[in-house]
């Protein structure tokens, strides 16, 4: 049996939405369905937890997967659906399946209360996972196109391989999204023309296409464009989401703090896109 893609479920809307994602993703895959839904770690918070709520949060956990594995087999019956409620928590859960997981998928935000606009569990998984994750908080379909952002980093190289892989399941066109930023002064919502002879976009387009070269041979059959711009990166990218049925980023780019797990521009890309956003890391950053 082949490694599962894994849903993490708690019966929000936005965990549900994932699971249908996760349902798609598995059947395209032909893999197992593992849908995860965490339970309190009752051991640990035993002299805290009042009489009974265990029992309660249990019952409700079994009232979630049921819904969850319903689901599924209303929308995706030849998908095959395994379910596990460990005592962990969601974060703790997930990332301990990812080591063993094709993607792993989850909801924008869950139930628990962290960052404002993700939840601490999407951070968590996102920054510390073993495998691919895709974070879905707008359902997107029909538009037949996979975008990718590049930037020339070594995760945005693994963002390039992820995306031609979720294109050759889809049988979808790729978009290939390089943005150099703006020139101090210039309106950030606004894409700027590049004149033929751009020194820095020619640079941009030769390290991009460098970096296509090795996947375009493995997927000759593959409908690839791609637009550097001089555009910020949230401009161009957002644009793209809003076109696209996935947008595949890289966990971190060339810029920003590198103890940080989840680089600026994809963590709040992560919010604003107008798609479900895979997010992958080179080999050497998830080592």
């Amino acid at each position: 049996m082949s490694d599962p893609v894994v849903v993490g479920v708690d019966g929000t809307g936005r965990s549900l939405r994932a699971l249908t994602w996760g349902a798609h993703e598995a059947r395209l895959r032909g893999a197992d369905l593992l849908v995860v839904h965490a339970l309190p770690r009752y051991e640990a918070d035993f002299p805290f937890f009042p009489p009974g709520r265990f029992e309660e949060a249990e019952a409700r956990g079994q009232e979630i997967v049921a819904e969850a594995v319903a689901l599924v087999r209303e929308t995706h019956p030849d998908v095959a659906v395994v379910t596990e409620q460990p005592m962990q928590t969601p974060a703790q859960a997930l990332l301990e399946r990812s080591g063993r997981a094709q993607v792993v998928a989850l909801g924008a935000k869950g139930e628990d209360v962290g960052n404002l606009l993700l939840g601490s569990t999407v951070l968590q998984v996102v920054g510390h996972a073993d495998c691919p994750v895709v974070v879905v908080g707008h359902a997107s379909a029909g538009h037949d196109r996979v975008a990718v952002g590049t930037d020339g980093s070594p995760d945005s190289g693994a963002a390039l391989a992820l995306a031609f892989e979720e294109d050759r399941l889809r049988g979808a066109r790729l978009s290939v999204v390089s943005a150099l930023g703006l020139p101090q002064g210039w309106p950030r919502h606004l894409l700027r023309p590049l004149p033929p002879d751009d020194e820095e976009a020619l640079r941009r387009r030769e390290s991009v296409e460098a970096q296509l070269t090795a996947l375009l041979e493995e997927h000759p059959d593959t409908e690839v464009s791609l637009d550097v711009h001089h555009a910020e990166p949230l401009t161009a990218l957002g644009e793209a989401s809003h076109r696209a049925d996935l947008l595949v980023l890289g966990s971190r780019g060339r810029g920003g703090f590198h103890g940080l797990a989840v680089g600026s521009t994809t963590h709040r890309m992560l919010h604003l896109a107008g798609c479900p956003v895979a997010v992958t890391r080179s080999r050497s950053a998830s080592t």
